[in-house]
């Protein structure tokens, strides 16, 4: 990798930025791409380096923001006859520059640790923080009569955190019984947060909701916060309580970064198409069409088109 790339690398992973690794791994002439060349794209689609002629740059673009999106790696071909390319884990796509040729890409998203920040030291925070360890978060405790040692896990227990010092898009929960959670969630609603859960009763939660609206925090951030937290799965013991907790953050996180699977405007070289409600939608793959129309309702242009 040049030496620039890497440095704009490792300042973005230092800063906690979302990016993808762009790689060419294969080329047949007359790609003008060479074997090893490399490129960096960030969440925002600012491209850096060079994997073959600007007719393939809209193609790698898109594709890198969406293994940015879902976090999945690909390997690409781009072919004049991406239907001769099939192989299994393969995205073949159409060779759009008329010099011809065709080049393999692999795609590598490079992703933040996922950050859990839990207010509060009851039991189920206490397992809480245990489980997301072992699913690889990043775990930070705040509280001011929390024991480390009751947190072997946690990469940091604090007994309180400036509001600016909240990691921006993480996963919180607040379960502080009453104490202080009012200034806790407006904290983290500023935010940003990938997911807000808070433990509390819907009468507390009552007050908490008009009390926060009134200190001007939008209705629709209040809208989203998970209250009471936690999958309805019957959940009593404070090992289940955490385990509802963690499934609803991974269903939301899952949920966040699942990919458009249809589009309503035109894509050059799409061979997979469908028509819903007058809408004509195009696909990458028989796949994607296959669930996009098992259940259209999920996708939001396609809600936007209901009668």
């Amino acid at each position: 990798m040049r030496p620039d790339l890497l440095a704009l690398a490792s300042g973005l992973a230092a800063r906690e930025e979302r990016f993808a690794l762009v790689t060419v791994v294969r080329r047949e002439p007359p790609s003008s791409a060479r074997v090893g060349d490399v490129a960096v794209v960030t969440e925002t689609g600012e491209y850096y380096g060079w994997v073959g002629g600007g007719c393939t740059r809209s193609t790698v673009l898109r594709e890198a923001r969406r293994a940015i999106a879902d976090g999945e790696p690909r390997l690409l071909s781009l072919s004049p006859a991406p239907g001769e390319e099939q192989r299994p884990g393969l995205v073949a796509l159409p060779m759009t520059c008329d010099s011809g040729g065709t080049v393999e890409i692999y795609v590598e998203p490079v992703l933040p640790v996922a950050r859990l920040v839990l207010f509060g030291s009851s039991p189920a925070v206490r397992v809480l923080a245990r489980i997301g360890h072992a699913m690889g978060y990043r775990v930070e405790v705040v509280d001011a009569d929390a024991d480390k040692a009751a947190f072997p896990d946690a990469e940091r227990v604090l007994q309180s955190i400036a509001p600016d010092a909240l990691p921006r898009g993480a996963h919180v929960l607040v379960a502080t019984m009453g104490e202080r959670d009012l200034e806790a969630i407006e904290a983290v609603a500023a935010r940003a947060p990938a997911y807000l859960g808070v433990i509390a009763s819907p009468k507390r939660f009552a007050q908490l909701r008009d009390a926060l609206l009134a200190r001007g925090v939008p209705r629709t951030v209040l809208e989203s916060i998970a209250a009471p937290a936690g999958l309805d799965i019957g959940a009593r013991t404070p090992e289940e309580i955490a385990l509802s907790i963690m499934a609803q953050i991974v269903e939301r996180r899952r949920r966040a970064a699942e990919p458009a699977l249809g589009t309503s405007a035109p894509a050059t070289g799409a061979r997979h198409t469908a028509e819903v409600n007058g809408i004509k939608y195009y696909f990458c793959c028989s796949g994607c069409r296959t669930q996009f129309l098992s259940e259209p309702a999920r996708y939001p242009a396609a809600k936007a088109h209901r009668s």
